[in-house]
Parts: C-alpha cells; sequence; structure tokens
C-alpha cells in the first residue's frame, strides 16, 4: 500500500506549498495568510517508483480548547494518527516559536517517525541560521524551499528511508489471477460490513449502527461458484491510543488505499442520505484510480417513492461521470437485490480485462470516422488511421494518425461509446490515447 506523509505545523509556514510541490499539483490553495487551510486535505505524489499519499493540514494549536482552532486541531490530530510519517515543517526564516515547542512535544509524545523540516530555506548556505531548531528534540533539521523546489528529493529519500521501504518488485509473478479482489466503499454506517455479512452468512464484521465502527480494512476470502473473491470492507481510522475525542466521519486514506489495491469497487450509497459530496469524492478517486465499479443504492426499503425520486436524480447529477457502471437498488439487511449484484461485479471485472484485437479495433475506428469525421480546427483535419490495445485495467485504446492533438473531447466520447457497446465495456474507465506520427520533414528547410 502506498505510505501515508502528514505535513504539520503552525500556520503560514508553507504547509500546502510544500504539498503542492510533493504532488506536482495546485490542489492546495496557497496565499501569504496565516490559517488558509482547515480541512485535511489528500494528494498523490510519486518520486521514481515510490508513490505515496500526502495530507495537507491547517496550523496545528495542539492546545487549542474552543473555536475553529480546536476544530483544525482535531483535524491534524486524525492526519496525523492516519500517517506513516510525519513531516513537521518550521519557518526558517521566522525562527523557533512557542507554538513549535508545543507541537514538538506533541509528536515527541507519539513516537510516530517525524522529520523536521526547515521551509523557506532558500539562500541560506550556513548551517548555524538553522541551530535553534535543534531544541525541539527532533533530530536533524532538514533545509528545504517549497517555493523554489529545494530540498524536495532528499525530503522524500529521508522518508522512505524511515519507512524502511524497499524497491517495488512487478507484482506480476506473485498476484493470483484467478482471485478477483472485490473492494466494498463508501461512507461509514451505509452498510458495508452488513452486505459482508449477508454473503459470507456469518457475522464475520462487527456490524453496529454507528459511523466508523470498522477501524481498519479486512479483507475475508470468499468463493461463489467456483469463482474466489477477496472481500475488502474499508475501515474507519487506525486509532492509535486515545488520539481522538471523536470518531472520524470519513476515513480517506484506508478507502483510498484498498481502491488501489483492488479490481473491482462495490460503491455503496446511502439512499437515507442521498449522495453526498464524500460518495462523489470517492468514486472521482475510483474513475482518477481506472478501478471498475458497480454502483449499489442500500437501504432502498427505507425510503418512500419522492425520496427514490429524489435519489435518483442526485445520482444522475453529481455521479453522471458513472455512467457506465450499473447502478442497483438493495437492502443488505433484508437480503433483497444482492443476487443481480455478482453478475454486474463479474461483469466489470470482465471488462477490466478485456483483450481488444487491433484489426478489429482499427475497423471499429474507420467505420466511426466514415460516419462522422472529426471537427476541422483550423487549417488542420485530425487523420486517425489506426487503433491497437495499450493496456488492460483499465482497457487502453491507442490511435495514431496526424494532427491528433485537434481531436476534441466530445469526438473521444463518440469514439468510446462505439468502442463500449462493440466490446461490452460495462463497468469499467475506458481511456483513449492519441498520438500523433512524427513527421520526417520537419527538420529540414523547405
Amino acid at each position: 500500500m502506498k505510505p501515508v506523509l502528514a505535513l504539520v505545523g503552525r500556520p503560514n509556514v508553507g504547509k500546502s506549498t510544500l504539498f503542492n510541490r510533493l504532488t506536482k499539483s495546485r490542489d492546495a490553495i496557497v496565499a501569504d495568510f496565516a490559517g488558509l487551510t482547515r480541512d485535511r486535505h489528500y494528494g498523490n505524489g510519486r518520486q521514481g517508483k515510490h508513490e505515496y499519499i500526502v495530507i495537507d493540514t491547517g496550523g496545528f494549536e495542539p492546545d487549542a480548547s474552543s473555536g475553529i482552532y480546536k476544530e483544525m486541531a482535531k483535524q491534524t490530530r486524525q492526519a496525523v494518527a492516519e500517517a506513516d510519517v510525519v513531516i513537521f515543517v518550521v519557518d526558517a526564516r521566522g525562527g523557533l516559536s512557542a507554538q513549535d515547542h508545543d507541537i514538538g512535544n506533541y509528536l515527541r509524545r507519539l513516537g510516530k517517525p517525524t522529520l523536521l523540516v526547515a521551509n523557506k530555506a532558500e539562500g541560506m548556505t550556513e548551517g548555524h541560521q538553522l541551530s535553534d531548531f535543534y531544541e525541539l528534540g527532533l533530530g536533524e533539521v532538514m533545509p528545504v524551499s517549497a517555493a523554489h523546489g529545494q530540498g524536495m528529493r532528499s525530503l522524500l529519500e529521508k522518508a522512505f528511508d524511515a519507512l524502511q521501504l524497499q524497491e517495488p518488485e512487478d507484482e506480476d509473478d506473485t498476484v493470483d489471477t484467478n482471485v478477483t479482489r472485490l473492494a466494498v466503499a463508501g461512507r461509514p454506517n451505509v452498510g458495508k460490513s452488513t452486505l459482508i455479512n449477508v454473503w459470507l452468512g456469518e457475522e464475520r464484521l462487527v456490524a453496529f449502527d454507528m459511523p466508523g465502527t470498522t477501524r481498519d480494512a479486512i479483507t475475508v476470502p470468499f468463493e461463489r461458484n467456483g469463482h474466489k473473491f477477496e472481500l475488502i470492507d474499508t475501515a474507519g481510522l487506525r486509532r492509535r491510543g486515545k488520539v481522538f475525542e471523536a470518531i472520524e466521519k470519513f476515513s480517506v486514506v484506508k478507502t483510498l488505499q484498498a481502491i488501489e489495491t483492488c479490481n473491482v469497487v462495490l460503491l455503496l450509497i446511502d439512499a437515507t442520505q442521498g449522495v453526498t459530496d464524500q460518495d462523489a469524492h470517492i468514486a472521482g478517486y475510483i474513475l482518477e484510480s481506472g478501478r471498475a465499479v458497480v454502483l449499489a443504492i442500500n437501504k432502498w426499503d427505507a425510503v418512500d417513492s419522492y425520496q427514490r425520486e429524489l435519489v435518483q436524480r442526485s445520482i444522475e447529477t453529481r455521479l453522471g461521470f458513472l455512467k457506465f457502471a450499473s447502478l442497483h437498488f438493495i437492502s443488505a439487511h433484508k437480503r433483497q437485490g444482492l443476487g443481480p449484484l455478482w453478475t454486474s461485479i463479474l461483469q466489470a471485472h470482465k471488462a477490466a480485462m478485456c483483450k481488444m484485437s487491433t484489426p478489429v479495433l482499427t475497423r471499429l475506428l474507420l467505420e466511426a470516422v466514415q460516419f462522422q469525421t472529426p471537427k476541422k480546427t483550423g487549417m488542420y483535419r485530425p487523420k486517425l488511421r489506426y487503433a491497437h490495445q495499450g493496456g488492460m485495467n483499465p482497457p487502453v485504446i491507442v490511435i495514431h494518425g496526424n494532427s491528433l492533438e485537434h481531436v476534441t473531447e466530445a469526438y473521444k466520447r463518440f469514439l468510446e461509446g462505439r468502442f463500449r457497446k462493440e466490446f461490452n465495456l460495462v463497468g469499467t474507465p475506458l481511456r483513449i490515447e492519441m498520438k500523433t506520427s512524427a513527421n520526417p520533414y520537419a527538420d529540414k528547410e523547405k
């Protein structure tokens, strides 16, 4: 699973800038204003062959007892509990503060691997300028500049060393291809554990009417009609001691890690609450990860006709980007509608692993072009010549031709519909890549 790095520190030390640098994104809002970040923010990063998850947090005041600062402190404690390595960010130019001491004392008591990073250290070549930070008792001070990208590689190498990560190995030889890994994902208290218990025919997992009952990702082997599965019940927080004052509402890390390691995701939604922002967040990550997905609306028996209509509308508006996924209305508690789920799960897995021959793909492509040519852009009209498969899980189709950078997103969707219909690609994302042929005369003078 991907290691988790949490960025912690007082306000305005550059945590969000460092987050954007580590994830190579602009997802976190950055401004010269203290306290801009309040909630936890998750992002993915990669260094060489190592992938990781980064958590950005708001300004941390461990002893805050009221107001927004208490809630921000709670968010930071939850991020620290989820993390494998904590990156404590201090301001190299602002110097050591009493709040840094408070945060340092809190992190030392936890005993979790911690890296002390002095941000905004561009131009500071002499070590004595950072000597005050050794008072925190957290070991070596690493000077970095998130704004300029200085020290990022060394920081990540130190984090990987703290985790004692080995070089990732190719997993093709070790993974049992006959076993389908099925992750049941969704917000807490939507019935994930109840559904798995019904499938297993026993109380294998603790199911209770309280959000966050499941505290870790549970993997259970299961066989149905000769097909082997590994059922993954995505979890709540990894609680270490008495870290929290309240149960976490939504554990992002465990859900993301389960999605990364599975073949098919069963996204479970609570009919009594409709499609929430958290549901849409998980669905978006599933699509981004390229995992096959099946949608199931649980507790369908507990809502009336008016609420059912509202739920169906919210699915169309908020989860419209998952139109390729099968949709089921079920009741895990009353065991209603569960049979067809398995058909869709197997269908989604089969579609994700579909093999598409080059002659068939090229024929479909040429037929599509004959039916509707791509739109001309300026003096260029894209010419699509042939297609072949570029990968599975999710299926990738690579199209070759000329001026393909001018192919519109609408035309790509048109092609996607053709390919999906021919190969019955239900339940899996489909990615189309365009590769323009090189012009052999481009470097020659006319």
